[in-house]
């Protein structure tokens, strides 16, 4: 009797929290994503992180605009539909291991350029263009 008794206390407890209005929660979210400023390099940077500044020579002339880099990686800004030559033999993931710049105001490129891949403005290669 007393397993009955405890039984049907049991159920009659879980129909009434059943039945109870839920609480509406109100919370809100908020997701924000700050990217930091876009490094300054004189001739421009790598389309990936750590976003070192690039050698002379690696980015194509298409790559600036009156001089100044039209951007890399999150920092793009150009066309939707961009494609501009690099020579990735100035590249460190192949084996780069010479001279770095330091971080500085914008120069125009002025080593004789020689491409030998084709990239997006967000890192993605292919054959260069011609």
């Amino acid at each position: 009797m007393r397993l009955t008794k405890y039984a049907l206390l049991t159920a009659v407890a879980a129909a009434a929290v059943c039945l109870l209005p839920a609480a509406r929660s109100h919370a809100q979210i908020s997701v924000g994503i700050n990217i930091g400023p876009e490094p300054s390099c004189p001739y421009g940077y790598y389309d990936y992180p750590p976003y070192n500044c690039a050698p002379d020579g690696y980015y194509g002339p298409e790559w600036f605009v009156g001089g100044r880099f039209i951007g890399a990686g999150k920092w793009f800004h150009g066309p939707a539909n961009f494609h501009g030559n690099v020579n990735n033999r100035f590249d460190p993931q192949h084996g780069y291991k010479g001279p770095m710049p330091q971080k500085g105001p914008a120069q125009a490129p002025h080593a004789a350029f020689k491409a030998n891949e084709s990239r997006d403005g967000h890192g993605h290669a292919a054959p260069p263009r011609r």
